[in-house]
């Protein structure tokens, strides 16, 4: 008996001197750690009590995230009360009393003010905003600054999104499989819906809500006809009734044969009447059941996908059609321009300029053609699309990837936030110089009322959501900047860092510089000089430049960098595809001249001969070598400077990105010796002097397969 009580009270000592749970991640960048850390003022003396008025559920959201927050940062459960008292947080919409003492105009219905104000000779914080959403957001930004050690005296702020649809794009299967996705499995459990409603759905809605999104699309744009079944359809419902406190919509995407595929009609000719009739019940049958559905995202005509040019009708036949019939219910039709054809012997860059320039202006007033941020396909580096700056009647939505398809999937730390500041930063030159992509899709530039933009999302059901730490912050850049895309990626990084990890600047700095260089350094070992879509078939996991007999040309790899014994790279000027001609002037002026072309999209516009000098003095070969030798340092370096953050970062996440580290730093050098061996099997070119031989040869590269890689299915 005394050999067991010592048992059991080592056993409990042990139990005691655990943590309460390990830093899995599953908090994200709201883990409210408490203010043991270094911080820039006292929370607890702004946040004694929160007064607020009114008891929707939004508001009711908006109170339960303070008292958790400030609860854990301090210790202490701040009181509610209906007045503003000394050190209290103040959530005030119009028609709450006392009266607010700022201008809510320009604000709009997701806008807030945060002031520091004197309240009948006391110190408050007003929160205020011309509806309940607003002040949740509102609550976010002040819970942002008390996490990044902000000061919290003397506020003064106003904000207000710039772009009106901010939108998460879910490419999940009904089978409980993500497309593309890296994180497990979706976290939609369509079998157990709508009874069952896991806490992660609130969990999920208060992380897009803390970061300004707005709306959700919850299926596959592969989509499958049964998503607009009634089951389904009540399972999507009971997912708005979670989000919609949080000012979260849902929209579906819908599969083009969906009337004959669930009622057997003999045609999905969109000016058929008994099409557009089919579209318009089922459309009333989905706002029956959910009374703020958003509208329907559609892949048509697009990687075998249906669609109405399949009836010899165009895409704005197509879309119109759908708008039509949600354009009572106040939705929208998000039209994807994402489309080549198989017979298109041309450039494929160039096909979604040529489908859809012809058509600006002849879509409905509820319609957005969402254009991918490049031409091909979500690569590494892509210059901007097009049709940015092309379709000037016609309100174009942004699609970033969130997921990182080719960028490393899950374990690359490749944080993309430079890519979406290039992108959204990039001067189309439409109306003249300043003429932004963030300018066009915020309708600033044409005078468009509906505006948006879209991220394919990196979630699954792993605890840290998105199948690492540092993927995390991919999913709460694209929130901050899709809010205000005049943000900084390297603000947004240090935000992230600081709720993330700590605030602490020892942390802080070394971890963003890390960040910043990474995706540069990804395009340095995967794709440099402008080089694109040379991954692997299917699964695009590693290199395979080499693969060149896949069904249709635009599949393979030696379509897009045409490397032979003489040079390398896709010609896109007036001797070649004359994709540059869809530019605006200026720009195309620009790219008709290596010279003047940036010699981070060189090869993208340009066949070279091997020997090309660039801006360096070296030969075109030998930059591409270096390069590839400067993308493998960059993860080295990364490694050493985690490794010195040991002592400053909790075990498990310090474990799971050493680990992942080791994985991008041997997947990088897997990436330059498998180019390089490939490269030099064509142009039979030394070395440059320094550079170390691939570890094997060509054929060892070639011989590698991955038929069970994640996220293709």
């Amino acid at each position: 008996m005394a050999r067991l009580f010592c048992y059991l009270t080592a056993m409990a000592l042990t139990i005691l001197a655990l943590p309460v749970r390990a830093e899995d991640g599953y908090d994200l960048w709201l883990r409210y750690a408490p203010a043991g850390q270094a911080r820039g003022t006292d929370i607890s003396a702004h946040a004694r009590a929160i007064s607020a008025q009114g008891d929707s559920a939004t508001m009711a959201s908006a109170k339960q995230e303070l008292q958790r927050a400030v609860t854990s940062m301090t210790g202490h459960a701040p009181a509610l009360t209906t007045e503003p008292t000394a050190g209290s947080l103040w959530l005030a919409t119009p028609g709450s009393a006392p009266a607010i003492p700022v201008s809510l105009k320009g604000l709009g219905a997701e806008g807030y003010a945060i002031r520091s104000i004197d309240h009948a000779g006391q110190p408050i914080t007003l929160i205020a905003a011309n509806s309940d959403i607003g002040i949740l957001h509102g609550i976010f930004h002040w819970l942002r600054l008390a996490q990044t050690g902000a000061s919290l005296d003397g506020l003064d702020i106003r904000s207000a999104p710039r772009i009106g649809l901010r939108l998460l794009n879910h490419w999940d299967n009904l089978d409980g499989t993500v497309e593309r996705g890296y994180a497990g499995q979706s976290i939609w459990d369509w079998w157990r819906l709508p009874d069952y409603k896991g806490p992660r759905y609130t969990d999920y809605a208060r992380a897009n809500a803390s970061i300004g999104i707005n709306g959700t699309v919850l299926n596959n744009v592969n989509a499958k006809a049964e998503s607009l079944s009634a089951p389904y359809i009540a399972k999507a419902a009971a997912l708005a009734d979670i989000f919609r406190p949080y000012g979260i919509k849902v929209y579906l995407s819908v599969k083009w044969t969906a009337p004959m595929e669930l009622d057997g009609l003999k045609t999905a000719d969109p000016l058929d009447p008994k099409v557009a009739a089919w579209w318009k019940a089922k459309t009333d049958e989905i706002y029956r059941a959910i009374p703020d559905f958003g509208g329907f995202l559609v892949k048509a005509n697009s990687e075998g996908q249906p669609g109405p040019q399949d009836y010899q009708r165009t895409h704005a036949d197509g879309a119109n059609m759908l708008a039509a019939a949600v354009k009572l219910h106040g939705g929208i039709v998000m039209w994807r321009a994402f489309v080549y054809a198989h017979d298109n012997p041309d450039d494929r860059a160039k096909q979604a300029y040529d489908d859809f320039k012809p058509l600006d202006g002849k879509f409905a007033d509820n319609v957005m053609v969402q254009v991918k941020n490049g031409a091909i396909d979500f690569q590494p580096r892509e210059p901007f699309h097009p049709l940015f700056g092309a379709m000037t009647k016609t309100p174009l939505m942004m699609e970033f990837q969130i997921t990182k398809e080719y960028l490393g999937q899950s374990t690359h730390l490749t944080y993309l936030g430079p890519l979406f500041k290039e992108t959204l930063d990039a001067d189309t030159y439409a109306k003249g110089k300043g003429s932004t992509i963030a300018k066009i899709i915020d309708g600033s530039l044409d005078g468009h009322r509906l505006t948006g933009i879209a991220g394919v999302a990196n979630i699954g059901i792993d605890r840290d959501w998105s199948g690492s730490i540092f993927n995390q912050a991919d999913w709460y850049a694209f929130g901050r900047l899709a809010w205000n895309p005049d943000l900084s990626a390297e603000a947004i990084a240090r935000e992230w860092t600081a709720m993330t990890f700590s605030p602490d600047p020892r942390l802080i700095d070394p971890v963003v510089a890390m960040m910043m260089g990474s995706r540069e350094a990804a395009v340095d070992y995967m794709t440099p000089l402008g080089l694109a879509h040379l991954m692997a078939t299917g699964h695009h996991y590693g290199p395979a430049p080499w693969v060149s007999e896949l069904a249709r040309p635009e599949w393979n790899p030696v379509y897009y960098h045409k490397a032979d014994a003489d040079g390398i790279g896709f010609d896109r000027t007036k001797s070649g595809s004359n994709a540059i001609s869809q530019y605006a002037p200026a720009i195309a002026r620009r790219l008709a001249d290596p010279a003047t072309t940036p010699e981070s999209e060189l090869l993208w516009f340009h066949h070279l001969p091997w020997d090309y000098r660039l801006k360096s003095g070296e030969t075109l070969w030998d930059g591409l070598v270096h390069r590839y030798d400067r993308g493998v340092a960059y993860v080295a370096g990364m490694q050493r400077t985690w490794e010195s953050l040991r002592p400053l970062v909790d075990p498990e996440r310090f474990a799971q990105t050493e680990a992942f580290l080791a994985i991008q730093h041997r997947e990088a050098q897997w990436w330059r010796d498998a180019s390089i061996a490939y490269f030099q099997s064509i142009n039979h070119l030394p070395l440059p002097e320094g550079a170390q031989a691939p570890a094997h040869d060509l054929n060892w590269y070639k011989a590698r397969s991955f038929p069970y890689a994640p996220g293709h299915n």
